[in-house]
């Protein structure tokens, strides 16, 4: 009994951590319980649920997004000039953490909410490259890049951590599903497969380059952490996600771990935390209060 007390009381307190972290103290549950029988994008049967409801993936994947992403030099520019990720990383983390959990899970209008929320937020990012060429955060091709980048290194961190990956047909399943995403954002000629999502970065290639910008971002994450087992933690997902990026971004970007490292350390030491996670937190709750919310709608109604 005392055993089970203990590991109970570690179990909530990391539980409240992550939710402090990544959600800002609020999951925000509430949202995502009306309207009976609304499915929203996707649905329980989609693989956007399936990757998305992934711990350890979805952290990981979403730190080889964000390096990965950073090679852009248009979309680092609008980064370094309008995002707060220095001062505020947490809340850039908890914002980020509410869109994807929303349009992945919550009912269709709050979905279109949060899109339609980042639309206007794009239509005021927009200025001038260190080398001279304008962007917009609203620029089609730049929202693909963006795009295509974050769903790839999700898919890479699910495949590499989840111990259940997609079969090749899935994954094509995925890239289909998520580019209705892209799509309403304002995106053009998004990859709608697993081959198609490969051929468009290898395509993308001569226009990355690790500016000064995307550098420092790097930095600045690989460094994260208010406490000791805060920046232990991150150190470990950020590996994690290093191990998730292709050998030529890595270089790019001046990260130099050998493929041993990455297979015999930073995988199972992110694959063990992703389980922790699990064991702390449980089933995704986005995905309990989802699914009650599409059930309801088949329980009969008792008259008053």
């Amino acid at each position: 009994m005392v055993g089970a007390g203990v590991f109970g009381a570690v179990r909530r307190r990391v539980k409240a951590r992550i939710l402090e972290t990544v959600h800002d103290g609020d999951l925000r549950l509430e949202r995502f319980r009306e309207p009976a029988g609304d499915a929203g994008l996707f649905g329980p049967e989609s693989m956007a649920w399936r990757v998305h409801s992934h711990p350890g993936g979805m952290l990981t994947g979403g730190f080889a997004a964000l390096m990965l992403q950073s090679l852009h030099p248009l979309a680092m520019a609008g980064v370094a000039e309008y995002s707060d990720y220095r001062e505020d990383p947490l809340g850039r983390l908890s914002k980020t953490a509410r869109y994807v959990t929303m349009t992945s899970f919550g009912p269709t209008h709050e979905a279109q909410a949060a899109i339609a929320k980042v639309r206007r937020v794009h239509s005021y990012i927009h200025g001038t490259a260190p080398d001279g060429r304008p962007y917009r955060a609203d620029d089609p091709d730049l929202l693909t890049w963006v795009h295509t980048a974050e769903v790839s290194c999700f898919l890479a961190g699910y495949q590499a951590f989840s111990g259940s990956p997609l079969t090749p047909g899935e994954c094509d399943r995925y890239f289909a599903e998520v580019a209705v995403l892209a799509q309403r954002l304002g995106a053009r000629g998004v990859p709608r497969s697993a081959a198609a999502a490969a051929g468009y970065i290898a395509r993308m290639r001569p226009e990355l380059a690790a500016t000064p910008a995307a550098l420092e971002a790097v930095g600045f994450l690989r460094r994260f952490g208010r406490d000791v087992p805060e920046r232990i933690v991150t150190k470990a997902l950020m590996n994690g996600g290093i191990s998730l990026l292709p050998d030529w971004a890595s270089a790019q970007l001046g990260i130099r771990r050998p493929n041993a490292v990455r297979v015999l350390l930073d995988r199972p030491a992110a694959r063990l935390l992703g389980d922790f996670m699990i064991w702390a937190c449980g089933p995704s709750e986005f995905v309990v209060e989802s699914r009650a919310r599409i059930e309801r709608a088949k329980q009969p109604q008792v008259a008053a």
